[in-house]
């Protein structure tokens, strides 16, 4: 069961077994969906589709996520994945909230304007007080990728394959004051076992596949093991090439190739991208990436420091 089905037969239930006279399954309601990194991104795109469909119950009024940060050797100020991921579907940015904290007056003043019934989060970041919970009729839901109340906190993937579980799984849970000690709406089983683990062996990208495929690896890979590529740096001057292992952090997919008219294993730089030629005319635009000891920079910081060599995929 996916977690947009699990979210819409609990706000059908939920509302159908209260007194107000609001008929939820047969008006979209105002949603608020709250999360930061790049794994959250999955949840938002989920949502998105679903608000889209004809019977959706809900509609995505609102995100809350993390305050923009600087990423990179140029201090440039970037949007969190989940920010950026809502402004490349179009989402309005006057309806992306960044509040340093969750309680802030001027936040939650504007998050009661919007009247949402229901809050959704997934790997949020930020601790939400209890004037925050108190405003949504339905409450708010967590999307925790364990079987609660095992594994709560950061990293329960992690921690579920290090200690060598045969199962874990996806909870829904009410959020309280406690950490992850909600009552439990649902969950879904996943059996572990050696087939399902993801190896570091796996987080090669080969650009013989479509964009979009890569972009999903990336996303699903982020935080652990990641996804790496190997480029070639060739020096113009001397021909002396160099081979680098980069980390992509952050991606997006671009359908037609803006490659036309290099050859085929050029990596060009477009506005503010990397540019990888893939299967299909298709154009991985990788947008961060990170150095073997370094720290994540922008695609623009890895392109100026190039210094005019030539790269390309290896």
């Amino acid at each position: 069961m996916n977690s947009s089905l699990m979210l819409r037969r609990f706000c059908c239930f939920n509302t159908s077994s209260s007194s107000s006279s609001l008929n939820f399954c047969s008006k979209k309601k105002p949603l608020v969906f709250l999360g930061s990194p790049q794994v959250s991104t999955t949840v938002l795109d989920a949502l998105f589709n679903a608000s889209t469909a004809p019977d959706s119950l809900f509609q995505v009024a609102a995100i809350v996520t993390q305050p923009p940060s600087r990423r990179d050797r140029g201090k440039k100020v970037m949007p969190s994945p989940v920010a950026q991921y809502a402004l490349d579907r179009g989402f309005s940015s006057d309806l992306i909230f960044t509040p340093e904290k969750a309680g802030e007056d001027m936040f939650l003043s504007n998050l009661k304007a919007l009247q949402p019934e229901l809050c959704i989060t997934a790997a949020y970041g930020n601790i939400l007080p209890r004037k925050f919970l108190n405003i949504p009729p339905l409450g708010t839901v967590n999307i925790h990728p364990s079987l609660l109340p095992l594994y709560r906190g950061a990293a329960p993937v992690q921690r579920a394959l290090q200690d060598g579980v045969k199962e874990t799984g996806v909870s829904l849970a009410f959020t309280v004051r406690a950490l992850d000690a909600g009552p439990v709406i649902a969950c879904e089983r996943l059996e572990v076992d050696d087939q399902i683990k993801i190896t570091p062996e796996e987080s090669w990208l080969y650009f013989d596949k479509e964009a979009l495929v890569l972009h999903n690896k990336v996303r699903a890979f982020a935080g652990w093991p990641g996804t790496r590529a190997k480029v070639v740096v060739i020096d113009n001057k001397n021909g002396h090439h160099n081979i680098l292992e980069l980390k992509i952090i952050t991606t997006r997919v671009c359908n037609h190739n803006n490659v036309q008219g290099n050859e085929v294993d050029d990596i060009t730089f477009v506005k503010d991208a990397l540019a990888f030629p893939c299967a299909g005319c298709t154009t991985l635009e990788v947008l961060e990436v990170q150095l073997p000891g370094k720290k994540v920079i922008s695609a623009a910081a890895f392109w100026n420091g190039l210094r005019g060599q030539k790269v390309k995929k290896l």
